[in-house]
């Protein structure tokens, strides 16, 4: 334990104790790549998933949750330490590579093409952080995490961050050469060839609980599903094709099949929880670190199809960010309700903390809020902005580096340097009415711009992010890159 010391042990002990003989356990699973509208509950007619509709009967959905970032690991290190991508200056999915980079900066100059310069991003989550894993373990729990990490190298580790239990948590940004074992990770025990990992986390995850059933318990399960490459259980994909549509937007059948193992996994460690007559005693929330990925190709087909949101994974559009989020809580949470709530990844770890009744430290930055209030539906989280710091072009899907703020109805998207003249350009939605982002009202609406643009300030102030500047070296005579301004994924009539 790093920085929590034996008086912070003693203090979350008694707090603990005044709050109930045993804490409630914590399951958080986390889906990668799951777009918005990849299960029955948010609404997809296409992939089969009985066991998340399932959770959903036993808690809340949301309707309005977002993760902090449009890609991997900078939602991964939201949800751990409860701060904005911004803070943390780790900002896109870098964490696999080689090259460390603790202290990222801004270069002074940059190709003649883009008319902004953008950030570095750290590819490591320092271990000086505070995670949800090290508050919960030093207050008395057991602690697992299985599946995908993508947040460093060694010693940038699960269990240099407070886990006690790790099956897989290494530096893939996907799963270890594939779905299908063998597996070239000592973390993962090597069962006979062909197992699917997904498959074998869950039992992993099994045992942990049977094993912990006497203790609290946090287990994270991160599933490396649905993220490529896309593979997948052959009778599966056989059983998706033969019942795609053609004119149902969401027909890939490797999708399908990527989506089912997800959604067993969910069904495997809820039916272990029913059998040990731990369900009433287990908190269980489900997320995805970002949206759906629409600029990879599977026979033909985009992976997945996010509308009516625009485009998807690695955009600033409602497609990249809008996530699932269901949470149980038994005797605290109604079961089968929805709330619009607009809610974010950073907001997961002060939540578990009110929930198993513990307070953060004094000390302790967290950009997130509790929704505890929000689950109980004892007050609600309306005057609330929440934000995006994504200041990186990503050629895939068109993304231009920007900041979004959504306050209520309305979102303001901030493009940096991209006009003519190298000034910031400015997106206006109002969700209500264009969950699409198909009608920009900022021309029209100067005050409201200017209004959502002084939050968007402050918060790039107040959480010291590294923000793109000018280019000075762009040549607006230069080859463009073939990207230009972003793409509307998943707006097109004919988009599959």
């Amino acid at each position: 334990m790093k920085i929590a010391t034996v008086i912070l042990s003693l203090t979350f002990a008694c707090q603990l104790q005044a709050a109930e003989s045993r804490p409630p356990n914590v399951v958080l699973f986390l889906a990668d790549d799951l777009g918005w509208r990849d299960t029955t509950v948010y609404g997809s007619t296409f992939y089969e998933t009985p066991n998340i509709e399932r959770l959903a009967r036993r808690g809340m959905k949301f309707t309005n949750a977002y993760a902090a970032s449009p890609l991997c690991s900078p939602t991964r290190a939201s949800i751990l330490t409860g701060q904005y991508p911004g803070r943390l200056r780790l900002t896109t999915p870098a964490c696999h590579l080689p090259r460390e980079v603790l202290d990222p900066r801004l270069p002074a100059t940059g190709p003649p093409t883009r008319k902004a310069l953008t950030p570095q991003t750290r590819t490591r989550l320092p271990n000086r952080y505070l995670t949800v894993a090290e508050m919960l373990k030093t207050a008395g729990y057991r602690t697992g995490f299985f599946g995908k990490w993508h947040l460093g190298h060694a010693p940038y580790l699960p269990e240099n961050q407070g886990f006690d239990v790790v099956v897989g948590g290494r530096h893939h940004p996907g799963p270890p050469r594939g779905y299908f074992s063998p597996w070239p990770i000592d973390t993962i025990p090597q069962p006979s060839k062909g197992e699917h990992i997904t498959d074998r986390l869950a039992k992993e995850a099994v045992e942990f609980i049977r094993d912990n059933k006497q203790r609290p318990l946090l287990l994270c399960f991160w599933d490396y599903s649905v993220h490529a490459p896309f593979e997948a259980k052959q009778d599966l994909i056989e059983k998706y094709r033969g019942k795609a549509a053609p004119d149902n937007p969401q027909r890939n059948p490797v999708m399908g099949a990527m989506i089912e193992p997800l959604d067993d996994a969910v069904g495997a460690l809820l039916d272990t929880l029913d059998s040990l007559r731990l369900a009433e005693d287990t908190i269980v929330i489900f997320f995805s670190d970002n949206g759906g990925n629409m600029y990879n190709t599977v026979e033909g087909l985009p992976p997945t199809d996010n509308r009516p949101l625009r485009n998807g994974k690695g955009s600033i559009y409602e497609g990249g960010v809008r996530v699932h989020m269901i949470v149980v809580w038994p005797g605290e949470v109604s079961s089968g309700t929805t709330s619009e709530a607009v809610v974010s990844s950073i907001d997961l770890f002060p939540t578990i903390l009110d929930m198993v009744g513990l307070r953060p430290r004094a000390d302790q930055v967290l950009d997130g809020l509790s929704i505890a209030g929000v689950l109980r539906r004892q007050s609600g989280v309306s005057d609330r902005a929440v934000f995006c710091h994504f200041p990186h072009y990503v050629k895939a899907t068109g993304n231009l580096p920007s900041t979004s703020v959504r306050l209520g109805d309305w979102k303001l998207i901030r493009f940096y340097a991209d006009t003519a003249r190298q000034t910031d350009r400015f997106e206006l939605y109002n969700l209500s009415n264009d969950i699409g982002e198909a009608r920009n009202l900022a021309p029209r609406m100067p005050e409201k711009v200017r209004e959502l643009n002084a939050l968007i300030e402050r918060h790039l102030r107040d959480t010291l992010s590294l923000v793109p500047i000018r280019n000075p070296a762009y040549n607006s005579n230069a080859k463009r890159p073939d990207f230009g301004r972003a793409r509307t994924v998943g707006r097109e009539p004919n988009a599959g």
